[in-house]
Formats: C-alpha cells, structure tokens, sequence
C-alpha cells in the first residue's frame, strides 16, 4: 500500500487510497453506459455487437490503464460518443464504404496519432492555446455534458418548431432523473463524500424499487469472441488508397485530436492540475489516447478518446493515475460481469453529468470577458459546444474565430504561429464535414 501511495504521490495531491478508489468507481460507473451504446451504434455498420463489445472494454482498459500508470491523471479512456456515429452514418451508411475498409481508416489515424505525439507535436500544440481558451473549453464542456445529461434524463428533447424544448415531466423515468438530480445537489450541498457517486447508487436503487430498472437476469457471462473484427483493420490498410479514404482517415484524426485535447485541458483546468498554465506529462497523456486508438483499431472498434465523464471522479476526490487503475480494472472486470450493468442506465448517469457541468461551469468566472478580442472566441467555444452537440465543433468555431479578434484588436503578434495554423485547418475540416 505504501509503495502505491509513493507512486502515485498520494501525500503531494491530498489525496488517500479510499478516496481513489471512490473515485475509479465513480468514473467507471459514469461512462460504463459506452460498453453497451457503442455496440448499438456500430452495428448499425453491420459489425458484431459482442465482438464490438469486448473489443470496447479491452480498449477502455488498456488506454486507461497506460493513461493511470504512465501519464498518472485520473482519466479515462474508451470509445468515443459523436465520432463513432460519425464512423457508422456518415462513412460506412453515408459513403458506402465497408466497416472494414472505415476501420483501416481509423488505424492510418492512430498511426499517424502516435507519430505527432512521439515527435511531441501534440503536446506543442496543446501548450500554444492561450489560456482563457482553454478555461472556455472547460466551462464549455461542462455546459455540454450538462446538456447531455437534460436530454438522458428526458429533461430536455427535440422539438421541430423551437430545436429543443421541455420533456415529459409526468414520465415515470423522467421523475427518477429529477429524483436523482435532487439527491445529489442535497448530498453535494451538505459536503458528503463522494457525493456524486453515492447518488447514482440511490437513483439506481429507487428504479429498481420502483420497476423502473429491472434487475439483472444474470451475474456472471462469458466475454463474447473478437473473432468477427479482430485484425480487419490491418487486413484492410490497402484500402485506404483512394482521396475520399484518406481525407476521411485524417478526418477521424482530426476529430479525436481535438475531442481529446480539448477533454484533457477542460479537465486539467477544472481539477487545478495546470502548472504554469501548462500541462504536466501531456505527451504521456496524449500517448495514451494514441495507444488506445491504435488497439481499438486492431480489436474493431471506432477511435477512443478522453472521456468528460472522468470529471465526475475528478469531482469526489480523484487526483492520482490510480483512479485510472482502478477505472481500467472495473473495465476488464466489465467483460465478465456485463449484465449487472444493465442496471447503469441513462436515468442513473444523467444526474452526475448535470452536476458536474454545473461544477465545471465555476470556469465561466475565470474569463476575461472585458477583453472582446479573448471573449469572443471564447463565447463562442462555450456555446458552440452544446448547440453543435460537439467538443471538436465547438472548438473549431472559437479557433477560428480568436486570430480573427486579435488582428482586429492589432494584436496578432502575440497569437502563436501554430493557432494561426489550426485556424486554416478548422476552416477546411468545418466545410468539409459540413457542406
């Protein structure tokens, strides 16, 4: 115990052992609703639901893992929402390209991830974003999983007059999310540890009381087989041999670089972590994102990034690589005990992701907003974010827009040359992926 305690600096962060394991849980238990979603949404391509399965927990393990033990943050890693649909609907549906051949995409990205991160490229980029952005991209993150979180709990829904509009508040799982919002905002209010995790727990157990979260049918199953996409991707690479294929591969780099970038700054930024406005061991982070790509490819499964859900970990303690430990371990355990997760669903996660986008909103204060040269942009991140239903979109609109502001207020000099440069790229990679 002490040795773990040494390692990961336990004293140094104010941290314990309890504290971290609390908050691995946390995590796990805040995005372990990744482990059934993103099968649904893959076979939509027509890729096998169990394969994809196991081949998301592994993923999620071994990045976490690395992200735990080498790069020592309390974030996770697994599959990502928005860029997995992207790899469904819009390439494999949309284009009409095998899942095969779109996998093999996915791997030339993870490829060319690990390069930009072993030659430090990534980690220069991450440090040349100006620092009220940065905060724009925490607070903004926040107001997006917030926004995800409404629209779980049924909250907040689709409406073909207005875009969004009120839910069903009479519906039985929508008063179990408002149950649930309520107990944690009490729990947090009254500074009872590891409040947010002790809330899901009562959520969950007043849906099952209640029948509204049926109980497990089972405890124990097998891992289903990788045999129906292990290796596909690298069977595949010649594929990638055509304009369109290899716009698209570097379009998944593009849109796991910035979701995870931008992830792993509003994180840092909320948990205080930022030393010197920088980020401590960012290759290592950025290496373990690199690594889980790479194996979710070679297993077949969509790009894996840093997961925002990590914040609520962050939030009941979490601030050493062994929340992260324990995360991936809860993750391999995950293969073999999938039906007790069923319990997990969207009405039981939706009030953490309220509450921290509540917590993470505290950044909006840190914003120099009498400066409209720096306000803009970051405004625009900010709201970009949720409206677009999009970390990387709403970066885009804030990157492009902050040179635009800073030459109008004669001061482009200070804008460092490689956001002039992201700025071109963000312009091209918007019409591209939405003209």
């Amino acid at each position: 115990m002490s040795k773990i305690a040494s390692y990961f600096q336990f004293k140094e962060l104010g941290t314990s052992f309890k504290t971290e394991v609390i908050a691995g849980l946390t995590t796990f238990v805040a995005m372990s609703y990744i482990l059934f979603l993103n099968p649904n949404v893959l076979s939509a391509a027509g890729m096998d639901k169990g394969a994809v399965f196991t081949a998301t927990a592994i993923s999620a393990a071994v990045a976490t893992l690395f992200m735990g033990l080498v790069a020592k943050y309390p974030i996770a890693i697994a599959p990502g929402l928005g860029v997995n649909a992207y790899f469904a609907y819009s390439v494999v549906i949309g284009m009409g390209v095998s899942w095969q051949t779109a996998i093999a995409g996915i791997l030339v990205a993870a490829l060319i991830f690990l390069a930009l991160t072993l030659t430090h490229v990534r980690e220069k980029i991450i440090h040349a974003i100006p620092a009220n952005l940065r905060i724009a991209i925490a607070a903004g993150i926040g107001l997006f999983i917030a926004f995800i979180g409404l629209h779980n709990a049924g909250l907040i829904v689709a409406n073909p007059e207005t875009m969004v509009a009120m839910g069903n508040l009479t519906e039985k799982t929508t008063l179990l999310s408002i149950f649930g919002i309520a107990l944690t905002l009490i729990l947090i209010i009254k500074k009872v540890p590891a409040a947010i995790f002790f809330g899901m727990v009562g959520t969950t157990i007043v849906g099952i009381v209640t029948g509204l979260i049926a109980m497990p049918k089972a405890i124990f199953a097998p891992a289903p087989s990788l045999a129906p996409t292990f290796g596909q991707a690298w069977m595949h690479l010649g594929d990638i041999n055509t304009f369109g294929m290899i716009v698209t591969a570097l379009t998944f780099l593009i849109v796991v670089f910035f979701d995870t970038a931008g992830t792993l700054i509003g994180l840092t930024e909320q948990a205080g972590m930022l030393e010197n406005g920088k980020m401590p061991r960012a290759g290592r982070a950025l290496m373990a994102d690199a690594v889980g790509m790479t194996v979710g490819a070679t297993l077949g499964t969509s790009p894996t990034s840093a997961f925002v859900e990590s914040s609520s970990g962050m939030a009941v303690g979490g601030r050493s690589g062994f929340a992260s430990v324990v995360t991936a371990g809860f993750f391999a355990l995950a293969l073999f005990f999938s039906p007790l997760l069923a319990v997990v669903t969207s009405q039981v996660t939706a009030p953490a992701l309220i509450v921290v986008g509540i917590l993470m909103a505290n950044n909006l204060k840190k914003i120099q907003w009498e400066d409209m040269a720096m306000a803009a942009p970051a405004f625009l991140i900010v709201i970009g974010m949720p409206l677009t239903y999009s970390i990387s979109d709403g970066i885009a609109l804030g990157f492009i827009a902050y040179p635009i502001t800073m030459i109008a207020a004669k001061r482009g000099k200070e804008v460092n040359m490689f956001m002039y440069a992201l700025a071109l790229i963000f312009v091209a990679f918007l019409f591209y992926t939405h003209h």
